[in-house]
């Protein structure tokens, strides 16, 4: 694995325009990848050949999805950085899927370059599942190897790793590569029908948008005392800015996802708050527990974007619209006034189906890319944290053109890794 700065690419700056430049050509043909029958197998007999690159929680379960979505799917290598956990997840794969998840020692890697010896297997499929901050890296050897690649949520944690990340569209194109994502929604029949009629008007025009991922708290390792710094870090990696981005970007970002999708757009600008009230110890990192933030659209359409992570309170992981004539719960599938809607809960498991559409794009020989789409959105959930970290009124172009790497200037498992302070508002600059 390597570390999230910048690769050395030439790049030109980021404006508003040239980021969204090509977004209808792109969601025009995500559109038509999903024409299909719900829960359906992927056509074709030709084989897909996982690869899985980060074996936690997440990358096992995605591969589980793969399998399960289409005939004709295997894992063949896995690459992890801790020995343990692939062991884990080797004999979870196994026991679940038999021999179509069992993969062989020599195709178990580990350590901080397994991602390469992964790469340079026959695998044609590559589920990209480490923490966020190692993404970018990982995207950018999986398009110059000439995978097809499944990439989770969010893409990057900084501006820098944002750039590297834009960069890769046009060449993944050039080669004709699927750059899937995990932002599911996209892939959920509800979601597709309502976020349908949205865009022929069923609410008139959007003029305000709320979006809320509230809940107790999550995981968290305790530390063992053969554990250096980083590697506590690292098996913690949640509770860690360089590599998760905070929890506003390594969660919330489906919601802000959800309303960018129905704005065709995402905010220019944002102003925000948060901090730490719960989650004050040493074993929470140093992120935040809670943010709100007030994202405006170039429109002058404002969001209000809300995530906690705090125990006994009120939860809610929602989206909402107001309209000029309606109003539209997205999350229920659910438009009220003169074109009024309501969806069906009965549908395909959506982190199934995205493999299934995947997977079909690939056979048809129509690869499609959700690579600007997540990277708009990531950026989006950066900007909020941003402008909550600082205080200050941040902007889209500000974060795209930053030039603040998060991550360490090395990675070293054995080595002394301070935990950053916590973000100060007033007091911290970046």
């Amino acid at each position: 694995m390597a570390t999230t700065d910048d690769t050395g690419t030439t790049q030109q700056a980021v404006t508003r325009r040239t980021f969204i430049k090509g977004a209808s050509i792109a969601a025009g043909a995500l559109a038509a990848s999903q024409v299909r029958i719900p829960g359906a197998w992927a056509a074709g007999s030709d084989e897909i050949r996982i690869g899985l690159i980060g074996a936690g929680g997440r990358g096992t379960g995605a591969v589980q999805n793969a399998i399960k979505a289409a005939k004709g799917v295997r894992l063949v290598a896995i690459g992890e950085l801790f020995p343990d956990r692939l062991a884990e997840s080797r004999k979870t794969l196994a026991d679940k899927l038999g021999a179509a998840a069992t993969v062989s020692d020599d195709r178990a890697f580990t350590g901080l370059d397994a991602y390469k010896s992964v790469l340079q297997t026959d695998a044609n499929y590559i589920i990209l599942a480490t923490p966020p901050g190692f993404r970018p890296e990982h995207l950018k050897a999986s398009v110059e190897a000439g995978k097809h690649i499944f990439t989770e949520k969010p893409v990057a944690v900084d501006g820098p790793g944002i750039r590297t990340v834009l960069s890769l569209v046009d060449v993944a194109a050039q080669k004709k590569l699927l750059v899937g994502c995990g932002l599911q929604r996209h892939h959920q029949d509800g979601y597709l029908e309502t976020m349908k009629r949205i865009h022929d008007g069923a609410i008139g025009d959007i003029v305000s948008a709320r979006a809320y991922w509230n809940q107790g708290a999550l995981w968290n390792r305790g530390r063992k005392p053969e554990w250096s710094d980083t590697e506590w870090q690292l098996r913690n990696w949640y509770y860690f800015t360089w590599l998760c981005g905070d929890h506003i970007v390594e969660q919330h970002v489906h919601n802000i996802d959800v309303v960018n999708w129905a704005m065709k757009a995402h905010p220019v600008r944002a102003m925000g708050t948060g901090g730490r009230q719960v989650r004050t110890g040493p074993e929470w990192g140093h992120i935040y527990d809670h943010f709100a933030i007030d994202y405006e659209y170039e429109n002058g359409v404002h969001l209000h974007s809300m995530c906690r992570q705090q125990e006994n309170t009120a939860g809610s992981v929602s989206e909402a619209l107001v309209g000029t004539q309606g109003t539209c719960q997205v999350n229920d599938y659910k438009i009220t006034g003169p074109k009024a809607f309501a969806g069906s809960r009965k549908e395909p498991d959506p982190y199934q189906q995205e493999h299934t559409d995947f997977i079909a794009s690939i056979r048809k020989g129509e690869p499609v890319s959700e690579l600007k789409m997540v990277a708009e959105s990531t950026a989006t959930a950066i900007m909020g944290r941003e402008s909550a970290y600082t205080g200050k009124v941040v902007t889209f172009d500000e974060i795209v053109n930053g030039t603040v790497s998060l991550a360490p200037p090395r990675i070293d498992l054995t080595a002394n890794l301070a935990t950053p302070p916590v973000p100060m508002p007033g007091g911290t600059t970046n």
